[in-house]
Parts: structure tokens; sequence; C-alpha cells
């Protein structure tokens, strides 16, 4: 029908004219109570923001001189951040003249590679980025 017919069919029935799809040939409109629609509406939005979960990249910092119990310590936060469903980053930092042992640290980061494999996925395997070397972990599903 017109947009003058429809209009007046609205204004009879003491309810508005509403654009529902703007993009379609012709538009289609529907006639409702907006403030009703826009209320259901806000609605929705509050429901699917408060479905979604935000996931955070959490960070760990290790050296290649980290003892083990001290690494094993860290391992824990990882789980924990892991439990949490967060995103763990890994960072092993070589200072000064450590940077000739990224043997060593890609070691310490394949030992820690295996204590998750029960409850981690890894997302970047160990790369060196600079003078740290880097692995982002996160949870399975």
């Amino acid at each position: 029908m017109t947009l003058e017919e429809a209009l007046e069919l609205a204004v009879k029935s003491g309810m508005d004219l509403v654009e529902v799809a703007p993009q379609s040939s012709p538009p289609v409109c529907r006639i409702m109570d907006y403030g009703k629609f826009r209320y259901q509406q806000s609605k929705k939005h509050q429901v699917a923001k408060k479905s979604q979960s935000v996931i955070q990249v959490k960070e760990i910092r290790i050296r290649p001189k980290t003892e083990e119990h001290d690494l094993q310590v860290k391992i824990k936060h990882v789980r924990k951040f892991l439990a949490q469903n967060d995103k763990v980053k890994i960072t092993m930092m070589f200072r000064g003249r450590e940077i000739a042992y990224t043997e060593i640290g890609r070691r310490i980061m394949e030992d820690v590679q295996k204590a998750l494999t029960d409850i981690a996925v890894i997302d970047q395997h160990p790369k060196l980025e600079g003078r740290n070397m880097v692995m982002v972990v996160s949870p399975k599903k």
C-alpha cells in the first residue's frame, strides 16, 4: 500500500508506522507501538550483553634463570587464569648476555607447554620477539 494509506491506517488505530527493513525493495513497514518496540529492543540488547563473555589476556613473566619451584608456582598461576577462561601470554625475558642462551629459554617454554597440555591449547608457539620469547595459551573448550 502507499505511504499515505499506511500513515492514515496507523493514525486511525492509534499506533505508529515503523520502518522495519529499509534495505529491502520496497521498504517494509509495520504498524505498532514504537515505545514498546524500543523497550523490547533494549531488553534484547541487555540479554545479549549479559550472555557475552569478555576474554582477557593475562601475562606471566619468567626468566631463563627462574628456579624450578618458582616456575611451578607460575604454572599454578597460569592454571588459575585458564580456569577463569582467560588467555595467558607467557613471556620469557632475556636480559643482558642471557640472549645468548635462547635454547635454555626454549627448553623451559617446552616444559611449561608440557605441564599445561591437559587444560590448555597453544595459540602461539614460543617465538623470539626482540629480547623476549612469547607463547600464548588459551583454555581447552
